[in-house]
């Protein structure tokens, strides 16, 4: 398997090649120059098999020989043996219509853990092969950075420097990333938004010569092996479905689009997904998109569920790449129509295709805590505030046979669940004590070059 820029076509690189790189030069994400399209019994096969197991298949069809099989099986196990249920990601039916596939059992209490643990272990192995280190740099909306900090802390040939808006994530989704006292762990709190956070770490890529002597890696879903990793998780619900014959909608909280994006992938491969749906929060960029065609950038609005408030979703240009026919030179117009006017239009045929796959809605704050509400009161179930905007949708437009993305544990938004149902959810046992430890913090201003010294000053050679 190799795989390409979206913005280049000509050069192809090895699995190995883009897990440390994450990023292309050129500012494209790299996609693999082909889905591989399984045959039904195949799929039969991969779906008797538990969560693992198909995470093993599927990495060996994208990785290739990348790892030896031994040492690929043995970081699979290490990555889920810590997991609160056996099954990983285990389903749980609500009713005839409705299925929530749990992807919070993982360390930091999020769906990002299912990736973060397995990649932290992917480019471990490659380094120690290499003797080569790193520098992870990460931009998080809440998750994606208390995961990075639980799989990557004390690793010794990395050092992580993760950004994070301030005041703008829950301060449990903070704690979990700054109460970690590992010394190569390094919490920036960056005075903006997520998008900000995330544009400081394209622009430090985009910079040849600092990332070649830092030897920067991203581990955003930016990070191909991230969306690789977060397709199991759709096999892993059909393979515990009663009827595994029926197309299944899948409701997918999303901000990034690299969630559904993987679902998108494994639609690709051949599992018998019917419409995947963008549920997104005031932030609706996509929702937008998805109605006219128009992709526009406006400010963020903070929200209740802050993982989604992100109004430039990168991996939308991975699917864009499909829409325009895989042409790079379609793929860079726009992109740079998006850098330089805050937007692009998607045409006629592109919008078709894209409404072919997708669907999309979106809630407000009040819908949110009136779905977890009704959620709690009518099924017994507490649920956070981004698996309440999926539900929502779900009950909006009453799909048949979907399955609602569970990607955080309600413990995560403890205050915004006691306003709708009026108690506090526990917090799982292992993780009481992040309240009573102390924080640390870097604070910087949203300015480039701040991050670039910073990271400059820490490197360890």
């Amino acid at each position: 398997m190799q795989y390409i820029s979206t913005r280049d076509q000509k050069h192809k690189f090895s699995f190995e090649d883009i897990l440390l790189k994450g990023l292309a030069d050129d500012g494209g994400l790299f996609i693999p120059e082909y889905i591989p399209e399984l045959d039904e019994n195949l799929i039969i096969e991969l779906l008797s098999k538990d969560y693992k197991n198909i995470t093993f298949e599927i990495v060996k069809l994208f990785a290739g020989d990348t790892f030896e099989v031994t040492k690929l099986s043995q970081m699979i196990d290490e990555s889920y043996s810590n997991f609160r249920d056996r099954r990983v990601t285990p389903l749980k039916i609500i009713d005839d219509r409705i299925s929530i596939l749990e992807l919070h059992h993982g360390p930091t209490l999020a769906f990002k853990d299912l990736a973060m643990q397995l990649l932290s272990r992917m480019i471990e192995d490659v380094l120690d092969r290499n003797k080569k280190r790193a520098s992870i740099i990460c931009a998080t909306s809440g998750d994606t950075g208390g995961a990075a900090v639980s799989a990557f802390a004390n690793k010794n040939n990395i050092d992580l420097y993760v950004l994070f808006p301030q005041n703008r994530i829950s301060e449990v989704q903070r704690r979990f990333m700054t109460t970690n006292t590992a010394s190569n762990v390094h919490v920036i709190s960056i005075d903006g938004t997520f998008d900000d956070c995330q544009n400081i770490v394209k622009a430090l890529f985009k910079d040849k010569k600092l990332s070649d002597s830092v030897q920067l890696t991203a581990v955003n879903s930016i990070n191909w092996a991230r969306i690789m990793i977060q397709i199991m998780y759709y096999f892993s619900a059909f393979s515990q479905l009663n009827d595994k014959s029926s197309k299944i909608n899948f409701i997918v909280p999303t901000g990034n689009f690299g969630d559904i994006f993987a679902g998108y992938i494994a639609k690709k491969m051949g599992l018998n997904i019917n419409q995947l749906v963008v549920a997104t929060n005031k932030n609706n960029i996509l929702e937008e998109c998805f109605k006219s065609g128009d992709y526009a950038i406006s400010g963020v609005i903070p929200t209740i569920s802050p993982s989604m408030d992100i109004q430039i979703s990168s991996n939308f240009e991975r699917l864009l790449f499909d829409l325009v026919g895989r042409k790079s030179k379609i793929v860079c117009e726009k992109m740079s129509d998006l850098a330089n006017h805050n937007r692009f239009k998607l045409d006629n045929n592109q919008l078709t295709q894209f409404r072919a796959s997708f669907g999309a809605g979106s809630l407000d704050d009040s819908e949110t805590l009136d779905i977890i509400r009704k959620v709690y009161l009518e099924y017994d179930e507490v649920i956070d505030p981004h698996t309440a905007v999926a539900m929502g949708i779900q009950f909006k437009n009453k799909y048949t046979q979907s399955v609602i993305l569970s990607t955080a544990h309600p413990a995560k938004f403890p205050e915004t669940v006691d306003k709708a149902i009026g108690k506090y959810p526990e917090i799982p046992i292992a993780n009481v004590n992040i309240y009573e430890q102390e924080e640390r913090i870097i604070s910087k201003n949203n300015k480039l070059n701040e991050i670039k010294e910073y990271i400059l000053n820490n490197y360890r050679k």
